[in-house]
């Protein structure tokens, strides 16, 4: 059974940074691709961030220009580094992967097979 573990998150001030982190398991992580989405209270889960096989990364309007995503094959780990953190990026952060290195649309959570549990991120201002 895959298994994704995130860990990271936790209470910040406005512009502070957070490296997230999401351990896979019982996977062949490398032919896959992950992503990030994160949901707010009373909103609908949202797309952050996604990586392909070949690392390369593509991000939601929110998230460009200041989060990267990145995965490291070896520790079957995908990151989300999110500096200059805002209170509006308050949410929990979720790890998805896809059984495919070239996820479309890699946007829609419905596309992704394995999620986890999620990790609370809090910024106040």
């Amino acid at each position: 059974q895959v298994q994704l573990l995130e860990t990271g998150g936790g209470s910040v001030q406005s512009g502070d940074s957070v490296l997230l982190s999401c351990v896979a398991s019982n996977v062949t992580f490398e032919t896959h691709s992950w992503a990030w989405f994160r949901q707010a209270a009373g909103k609908e889960r949202e797309f952050v961030a996604h990586i392909t096989q070949g690392a390369n990364g593509w991000y939601a309007d929110s998230a460009k220009g200041r989060f990267r995503i990145s995965r490291d094959n070896a520790e079957k780990t995908v990151r989300l580094y999110m500096p200059s953190l805002r209170p509006e990026d308050t949410a929990i952060y979720y790890c998805a992967g896809a059984r495919t290195g070239r996820l479309w649309p890699y946007w829609q959570s419905s596309k992704y097979d394995y999620w986890g549990q999620g990790t609370q991120v809090t910024v106040s201002s």
